[in-house]
């Protein structure tokens, strides 16, 4: 029997070459007087993206103050610098100029200015948001999906806890997508976030509910989809039509579709990445893809018709022999995907080699991050995350 959803999309997006130029405009629409624009690096200003933002608010008559610095992995003391800006400033609009992190970021500023107390006690559970300062987005990442999702997740690079936060509340008015503006990120950033992109969908295709078929129709075409001119990057980083696939696919495997009637899904890669990030400070695509392969070979018997419809309809594996030895050739061949975009399918081809100390601290951490067992494809206990750890190595 099909489960009971609720899908909620509010963000208006704004999709195609030059669209950034309609960014004051956008803003007007909110009746917004003074905007934050919070961005991360020197490569928004080198490649003239904050200067055509500038001006186009500067058009539409909006006074602005800037904040730069977001890395990835967003730290929770630019966060505190932004809350404490914005409420000197008169802030009543953040525009989040980049990709997930600087969204991220922009989002727990929001949370953190119309909201009284420590932003951070959200992100550890402690007590729940009740409004946000409004945002919008002008997007230069294809990955995260933060445009359009309610979630956030930062880092308190004090004590290396990489944490979630989600809410509707947070959910962007508007999100502006110019595909050419990704074309001067570096291969391995284009490809990390492919891997985020792809393990959005594959954390909510991977449940034990009877799923619709039409959201499992449209889960599997996006990953078919997105592997497809991820290929095709490898080769032509310019080519406008595969940006634009990717864009779009970023965006809709995270806003909810692909989880409309399944539970929710699993989530325990994301969650098991998150310690990684927090500890290692590591690119979350690149994490997701390093620790996936080990997810999989772990909970795999708990969901075998599930892990067979995944290799034979997405993977294209055909079903010879066993179920057992489909699911082993869809495993790897979605490792074998991550090679071609140069993404790692194990910790030490990620660059780190966790000792037992740190894989036992990371698996505690995790735990209680869950407030428990984490996943539901097999719940999984401290014992567990610690061995798909080693498996990962």
């Amino acid at each position: 029997m099909y489960q009971n959803f609720e899908y909620y999309t509010p963000t208006k997006v704004i999709f195609g070459k030059e669209t950034e130029l309609r960014t004051g405009e956008l803003i007007r629409e909110q009746g917004s007087k003074k905007v934050l624009i919070h961005f991360g690096g020197k490569s928004a200003a080198r490649s003239g993206l904050l200067d055509r933002i500038r001006h186009s608010l500067e058009e539409a008559g909006i006074s602005y103050v800037t904040l730069g610095g977001v890395v990835p992995n967003p730290h929770l003391s630019l966060v505190y610098e932004g809350i404490t800006l914005c409420k000197k400033e008169s802030v009543d609009f953040i525009l989040a100029v980049g990709g997930g992190s600087v969204i991220d970021s922009a989002k727990a500023i929001g949370y953190g200015v119309a909201n009284e107390g420590d932003v951070w006690d959200f992100f550890e559970g402690k007590r729940e948001a009740e409004a946000c300062l409004p945002l919008g987005v002008v997007l230069t990442i294809a990955a995260a999906g933060s445009e359009m999702s309610d979630g956030c997740v930062i880092t308190d690079e004090r004590e290396g806890l990489k944490r979630a936060y989600d809410a509707d509340l947070c959910r962007p008015r508007f999100a502006v997508m110019n595909p050419e503006l990704t074309m001067t990120l570096p291969a391995y950033q284009t490809a990390s976030g492919v891997a985020d992109i792809l393990m959005h969908t594959m954390e909510r295709y991977f449940n034990h509910s009877h799923n619709m078929e039409i959201t499992d129709v449209i889960s599997e075409a996006l990953m078919r989809n997105v592997m497809k001119y991820a290929r095709i990057l490898v080769d032509e980083p310019q080519n406008y039509e595969a940006r634009a696939e990717i864009m779009w696919a970023g965006s809709l495997a995270h806003n909810g579709l692909t989880g409309c009637a399944t539970g929710g899904g699993d989530w325990a890669s994301h969650n098991l990445e998150h310690e990684l990030g927090g500890m290692f400070d590591v690119a979350h695509g690149a994490g997701l893809a390093a620790i996936w392969g080990s997810w999989a070979r772990y909970v795999n018997h708990a969901a075998k018709d599930r892990f067979e419809k995944f290799a034979v309809n997405v993977l294209g594996v055909v079903p010879e022999g066993t179920k057992e030895e489909t699911i082993d050739k869809g495993i790897r061949a979605m490792e074998d995907f991550y090679r071609s975009i140069h993404m790692p399918t194990s910790l030490t081809e990620l660059g780190i080699s966790p000792t037992e100390e740190q894989i036992e601290r990371m698996a505690a951490s995790c735990e209680q991050a869950s407030g428990g067992a984490n996943g539901c494809v097999v719940p999984l206990k401290k014992e567990d995350m610690a061995e798909i750890y080693r498996m990962a190595l």
